[in-house]
């Protein structure tokens, strides 16, 4: 029988933001608040041959290689609904980087996985809880912002059931993107 092992690739939402929203999504009810930071998905949950994990981190790394630095502007939610109960923290700017990147880290034969939903850069803030929690923390995050830089992104593993509140992902490894052009000044 192959070993499998599930993994991910995400990059963090840094302090003050990250802890704030994972605070908010817990406050919402939501199962994995606590045991699912603040993040934004590059990669969602995909089965992979345990014998090529060593050829997924090289291409990982490569693909750091490609992406330079970007900044990331969080503005505002916004949700799924009606088609999946899920409220989100929009990103506003920095989309197409979120999009290339999650589209060269899928070019992978392995990591090619069938998708329910065409890729959409957010963070979730809640899901899998009454409408009344989703209509409340989309409002109370209505005026939500943040910016920051996204310096590269984590690979994350699983073991055990994703929707399961016992479960945990592991960062498993840290990939730099590759340094931005310095700004010229007047420019």
């Amino acid at each position: 029988m192959t070993q499998t092992v599930r993994i991910g690739v995400a990059v963090d939402i840094p302090a003050p933001w990250g802890p704030h929203l994972t605070r908010c999504r817990v406050a919402a009810g939501d199962p994995l608040g606590a045991a699912v930071p603040a993040h934004l998905t590059l990669l969602g949950p995909t089965e992979v041959e345990l014998a090529a994990l060593s050829r997924i981190v090289d291409h990982l790394r490569s693909v750091s290689e490609r992406h330079q630095e970007f900044e990331l502007l969080l503005r505002g939610t916004g949700t799924f609904r009606p088609v999946t109960e899920v409220v989100f923290v929009t990103v506003a700017a920095g989309i197409s980087e979120c999009e290339l990147l999650a589209a060269d880290i899928a070019s992978k034969p392995e990591l090619n996985r069938p998708r329910s939903y065409p890729y959409h850069p957010h963070v979730t803030v809640a899901q899998e809880v009454p409408s009344a929690a989703l209509d409340k923390i989309f409002n109370d995050l209505a005026d939500f912002e943040a910016r920051f830089m996204i310096s590269g992104f984590t690979l994350f593993t699983h073991t055990g059931d994703v929707k399961s509140p016992d479960s945990r992902w592991h960062p498993e490894k840290d990939y730099r993107l590759a340094p931005a052009p310095a700004r010229q000044p007047g420019r």
